[in-house]
């Protein structure tokens, strides 16, 4: 695989600058339209379902993402809905492992 959904996420040690506006912008086009930058902190996406369990299952699979890729999205769940917010918590900003995880978001 040649895009993001290819890579794998790389832990932060800290230290690392967050990605600038203009870096946020590349790599936004690389993931699905549904994603949006916001205030150029986190990236976020929301999913429609048609029940509560059919979203909790979906939250379950990106959760399993998460932890094979150890890096964690936050996820509000709710009756048909699923919204997952990603950033890079150690700097409190975006890093191209965001778009990376976004991208397997995708991929499921």
């Amino acid at each position: 695989m040649a895009g993001l959904e290819g890579k794998e996420c790389v832990p932060c040690q800290g230290g690392t600058p967050p990605l600038a506006e203009d870096q946020i912008s590349n790599l936004l086009s690389e993931i699905d339209e549904g994603w949006s930058a916001i205030d150029n902190h986190h990236i976020s996406r929301e999913w429609e379902f048609p029940d509560f369990e059919t979203a909790l299952a979906f939250t379950n699979k990106l959760g399993a993402i998460c932890e094979e890729q150890n890096h964690h999205a936050d996820f509000e769940l709710g009756w048909g809905r699923v919204q997952a917010v990603i950033f890079t918590h150690k700097i409190d900003g975006l890093t191209e492992s965001d778009f990376i995880l976004a991208s397997k978001f995708d991929q499921s």
